[in-house]
């Protein structure tokens, strides 16, 4: 199937002049901006470092950690720093996780108050030798920041196997926000997800808002890697279909050469455009742009 652009043929940021050639590290002129000036960083790292805390800024390489860390957040990542699915966009390190840590849910609600975080997002490597794929220990965590300060929370999950128990588990500790990423749309699934599955994902979201109404339920997708304007559009179509609340579109950023490589740079004007057409869609909250993410803003995005 050929990708189109995602603009008309008049448009002045054509495909064709966004178009990664294989191997380029050149990036366009919008994708590009200054380092923050704040000791904030320094704060957050040593931080979390003292605390043997993970973040999903360190080890998926976020574009956004500098802007992130100076304004003292991040968005923590539990149960590890090696995944057990070797998806084809992210730099998380694959293989054969270590045994899960008892005391990360104390640990972690210590950095969540330190911080004074208001809005605490907490995500996870797939843990596909665990039972329940993580899922107590996501309802520990949720718990222990909630009782030690108060903030709302945010859960980014895997999708456990399709395990609804474990889904329900998560949402035993009543987390404000319940965020799963379809990421891309159906075609590229093999290619980009693995062993990841489109529908399972959609019944996860479909599960929750039916568990759970009151709890935000949120997704992302990345841009730029061959989707065309139909594909998104079905998506977009699907997430509503199953209630999902939230939306953000980003584009994908390839973290090393041994990665997917970025078929296409998506220019800010179709950002705007693809996120004037979710929200006319019905998303209650949208955020789309070339640097969004699944948690950057969070807590601007549910306020």
């Amino acid at each position: 199937m050929r990708s189109l652009p995602l603009v008309s043929p008049n448009d002045s940021c054509s495909a064709a002049a966004t178009r990664e050639s294989p191997g380029s590290r050149r990036l366009p002129s919008w994708l590009k901006r200054p380092l923050p000036r704040s000791n904030g960083n320094f704060f957050t790292e040593t931080l979390l470092r003292e605390l043997r805390l993970e973040t999903v800024c360190d080890n998926a390489r976020c574009p956004n950690r500098p802007e992130c860390y100076s304004k003292k957040t991040a968005t923590f990542m539990i149960l590890g720093n090696v995944c057990t699915r070797p998806c084809g966009f992210c730099s998380v390190a694959k293989g054969d996780p270590e045994a899960v840590e008892d005391d990360e849910p104390e640990r972690l609600a210590e950095a969540a108050a330190r911080l004074g975080l208001r809005h605490v997002v907490i995500t996870s490597v797939t843990r596909d030798d665990l039972p329940d794929g993580g899922a107590e220990h996501f309802r520990r965590c949720i718990l222990a920041v909630r009782a030690r300060t108060g903030a709302v929370v945010e859960v980014l999950t895997p999708d456990f196997l399709g395990d609804l128990r474990a889904v329900d588990t998560v949402l035993s500790a009543h987390p404000e926000v319940f965020n799963h990423n379809l990421e891309t749309v159906p075609r590229l699934y093999r290619k980009v997800r693995g062993r990841a599955a489109y529908q399972r994902s959609l019944d996860i979201l479909h599960h929750v808002k039916q568990r759970r109404p009151e709890i935000v339920t949120k997704s992302g997708l990345m841009l730029g890697l061959g989707e065309t304007l139909e594909e998104l559009f079905e998506v977009l179509s699907d997430l509503r279909a199953v209630g999902c609340d939230t939306l953000t579109l980003g584009q994908y950023l390839a973290p090393t050469l041994k990665h997917i490589a970025v078929v296409r740079y998506v220019p800010p004007e179709e950002f705007d455009r693809l996120g004037e057409l979710a929200r006319r869609l019905g998303f209650r909250h949208v955020a789309s742009g070339p640097f969004v993410r699944s948690s950057y803003h969070a807590a601007e995005m549910v306020r």
